[in-house]
């Protein structure tokens, strides 16, 4: 049996330390940084304590990683919505179902339990600083206003609506992770219903 190349190594690292990310996203979305041990997360991923410290040399490494990894999938997500096809609405309908996508609750836990949780690095600090509220506010400003101009979205303040519509889309996610009997996240139309004339 021949020894792996180099590609085939760095293939198999690659591998290894996105087995190593998917795993810490899960413990770190359910316990946050002050919870997760990095023991758990290894037991998660299946692999050994030593070996993840080959990839990761800590908690606040991996954690910050992760978080910085959202962060940035989060921002590019805000500025691709006016890539899309269609008018203000059908691009701000679609931005409302992928920020409800069940597939991203885990990101979505993690980013929270960066703004919320005592002990995170400061880098992380840095980072929630950086893609605040505000930023985001400040992205879909021009497509609520275009929305505005169409007749598409409600006169009222910018700022404020956008805002609340965050706002309401995230809390509506902290409940649909707490799996409570009978709730359900509504429909996207229903949503839109606050943004529209």
């Amino acid at each position: 049996m021949s020894p792996l190349n180099e590609q085939q190594q760095l293939q198999i690292r690659d591998e290894r330390r996105e087995q190593i990310m998917s795993a810490a996203l899960k413990v770190f979305a359910r316990r946050g940084i002050i919870g997760t041990k990095m023991s758990m997360i290894a037991a998660e991923a299946e692999i050994s304590h030593g070996l993840l410290y080959h990839y990761f040399t800590s908690k606040e490494e991996l954690f910050t990683t992760l978080v910085e990894k959202a962060m940035i999938a989060s921002d590019e997500a805000m500025q691709n919505v006016y890539k899309l096809p269609g008018s203000p609405i059908d691009k701000i309908r679609v931005l409302t179902q992928d920020m409800m996508d069940e597939s991203g609750t885990d990101y979505f836990l993690l980013i929270h339990q960066a703004r919320t949780s005592d002990g995170v690095p400061e880098k992380v600090v840095e980072l929630i600083e950086r893609y605040s509220m505000d930023n985001y506010v400040k992205q879909l400003r021009a497509l609520f206003r275009e929305g505005q101009e169409a007749g598409e979205v409600a006169e009222r303040d910018l700022d404020e609506m956008i805002s609340s519509y965050l706002s309401v889309l995230s809390g509506l996610m902290v409940l649909n992770v707490q799996k409570i009997g009978g709730y359900q996240l509504p429909k996207v139309d229903v949503l839109l219903r606050m943004i529209t004339p």
